[in-house]
């Protein structure tokens, strides 16, 4: 499908200094940041006010690391949805759907009516004692479609023989185990070294049939859905709904989800963007209140009273259509399942959903997973955090330091100790010393006075006498 160039952008209007011609030569469009430009001509530092300190963090790092500069012609990434959009079509898309209902609730009809296509062949009728199934089992139908151009692999995943018998306990696990086999495969896949070309079996979306009773939920609908919703995209419809009045599918669709409301059941619901307009937001909340959809399936094509050939049934009383919103809420269910939602829903299986399974399945088998790594970083507490660790890393090379600090000196102080004493032992020994030699000379006088001779008898000189 031909795409045509969107129009060029409206031209900033430059900044005085950018219109400015030295020298007879156009300037260069002026530089946005923080940081003064090398020659000198770098504009004002700019300043972010914001009363989230995370977002004024954020914005704060963005305008010191990336250059700002204002376009003053048409450039040309603003054509990247198209290369999206060419590279989308180039590859085409793929949707699996998991439809899960009693039997004779109109399955097979309503995806059929979904895709206006038979998808499903006509059944064959079997014998009643041919036509009871024994165990609940699992059917997938795949397809090729295509549409002006858009190709789409449809994947239907059918559960026939669910709530057929008497005693329906455990009838779900077929069901959950198959939805987790294609979480185990797809994730098998991604653990393998060559991951170019996986092939996305996982379900994206759950259609749930609720007998149109007029009731309540049945037990078994409250079970099934309890189990379901951790796992799938759950959207609940009422089949058969030309079998109620209108009185009875309003009073009908509060019950349902005063069930789902009070056993914590969660149904898929459309995004909300914060760029999203009025009416993008009015057809969301418009789609969201026909839940749980009241559906009727058709694939014949019957003529109105005026002559109009429609999709519907013929009934003696008139006929019902099944693209008249006044009929049914068909038209609202193909809208959020395959119109205006079907990437909504690949994405939260992907990102929430899988994820989901995938980090308990992971932890099951034993993998740890540092919390610090997928969390949310706030820069400003990251920053604290950071300031923190230096701030007790300074304070232990501070303690070692005074730790070898005085090591260092109850050294040296032992080694002056140990000289004192040396000291004070010399000291001591000439001091003795000195003491011996004064008696001798105070000996000596005492002899001279006393006219003794200095030397006895006897003694050879160059002796002294003691």
């Amino acid at each position: 499908m031909a795409t045509q160039a969107p129009p060029a952008p409206a031209r900033a209007s430059p900044s005085p200094a950018a219109a400015a011609v030295p020298n007879g030569k156009p300037a260069s469009p002026y530089v946005e940041r923080s940081n003064p430009m090398p020659n000198g001509q770098g504009s004002a530092p700019q300043t972010v006010t914001s009363k989230d300190p995370k977002a004024a963090a954020q914005a704060a790092s963005d305008m010191r690391n990336i250059v700002r500069r204002k376009l003053t012609g048409y450039v040309g990434f603003a054509n990247l949805p198209n290369q999206w959009h060419r590279k989308s079509v180039r590859k085409g898309f793929n949707f699996n759907v998991m439809v899960v209902g009693e039997s004779g609730m109109g399955k097979s009809t309503l995806v059929n009516t979904l895709f206006n296509t038979s998808l499903y062949p006509p059944k064959e009728r079997k014998p009643p004692s041919l036509d009871i199934s024994k165990t609940v089992s699992i059917q997938s139908i795949s397809a090729d479609i295509e549409e002006n151009g858009v190709r789409l692999r449809l994947t239907v995943v059918d559960t026939p023989g669910f709530g057929d018998f008497i005693n329906n306990d455990e009838s779900w696990d077929p069901i959950v185990k198959n939805i987790e086999q294609r979480f185990d495969a797809y994730l098998d896949a991604e653990n393998k070294v060559n991951r170019m070309n996986i092939v996305d079996n996982r379900i994206h979306a759950c259609v749930y049939f609720i007998q149109p009773t007029g009731h309540s939920l049945k037990p078994l609908d409250v079970e099934v859905m309890r189990k379901l919703h951790t796992k799938v995209n759950l959207i609940p419809v009422i089949a058969k709904a030309d079998t109620l009045t209108d009185e009875e599918i309003s009073n009908f669709k509060q019950r349902i989800l005063a069930d789902i409301h009070h056993h914590k059941i969660q149904i898929f619901e459309g995004p909300r963007y914060e760029l999203d307009d009025e009416e993008t937001i009015a057809e969301n909340n418009e789609i969201m209140s026909k839940v749980p959809f009241a559906v009727v399936g058709a694939n014949a094509d019957v003529t109105t009273a005026d002559g109009r050939k429609v999709r519907g049934r013929r009934y003696p009383w008139g006929v019902i259509e099944v693209d008249n919103e006044e009929h049914c809420d068909f038209v609202k269910l193909r809208q959020m399942l395959i119109r205006t939602h079907m990437e909504e829903l690949k994405e939260n299986t992907n990102n929430f959903l899988y994820e989901n399974y995938r980090s308990e399945k992971l932890t099951a088998m034993g993998v740890q997973q540092d919390s610090s790594v997928f969390k949310e970083i706030n820069p400003a507490v990251k920053q604290e955090e950071e300031r923190s660790l230096h701030e007790a890393k300074l304070q232990k090379m501070e303690l070692e330091m005074k730790m070898v600090f005085q090591q260092k000196v109850a050294e040296k102080e032992s080694k002056l100790k140990q000289s004192e004493e040396e000291l004070y032992a010399r000291h001591r020994e000439m001091k003795e010393q000195l003491d011996r030699q004064r008696q001798e000379l105070e000996e000596k006088k005492a002899r001279v006075e006393s006219g003794r001779p200095l030397e006895e008898k006897g003694k050879r000189k160059g002796f002294s006498l003691r």
